[in-house]
């Protein structure tokens, strides 16, 4: 079972923000063999969602309000799922997390991400619709994908949100 939590930068604890940079510099530096700078002055801006698993950080991601890092829209970035944890479902429930607490923050607003390019279908079974081209960041393929949530309800929400 995961036990998750929404915090603030300025709430979290110390040990809370090491797992946060040592998961995503284990999948995103180390795994993806990308050299890049992850800590890039947006984290104290940030909404992180955490998924714990007996202590363990195992699930990871951010999320910005509109007129934060987007004018129009609110952005959910940095998803990461401990390599040892993935294909469990956690992800989905990550997005799904992430998603609700956007729509209860930010009603109306769209939400965007950037994803990289093998996981656009994963993004699209989340009702995530990709526009525009793909492109390089940091070496890796990714594309642009907006969710419209001012068009759901939870009622018919993909996944049940």
């Amino acid at each position: 079972m995961i036990k998750w939590s929404f915090k603030k930068f300025n709430n979290l604890e110390l040990k809370e923000l090491y797992d946060i940079l040592k998961l995503r510099a284990s999948v995103f530096v180390v795994e993806q063999d990308c050299a890049y700078q992850d800590l890039d002055k947006k984290d104290d801006q940030a909404t992180h969602v955490m998924g714990y698993s007996k202590k363990k950080l195992v699930a990871y991601s951010r999320f910005f309000a509109p007129s934060t890092i987007d004018d129009k829209y609110s952005k959910i970035g940095r998803v990461v799922i401990q390599k040892e944890n993935r294909g469990k479902g956690i992800g989905l429930s990550l997005m799904k997390r992430s998603i609700v607490f956007c729509r209860s923050k930010f009603a109306g607003a769209a939400i965007t991400i950037s994803a990289q390019d093998h996981l656009k279908n994963f993004y699209k079974r989340l009702g995530f619709v990709e526009k525009g081209k793909i492109y390089l960041e940091d070496g890796i393929p990714h594309c642009a994908m907006y969710l419209d949530i001012s068009l759901i309800n939870s009622a018919s929400a993909p996944g049940g949100l």
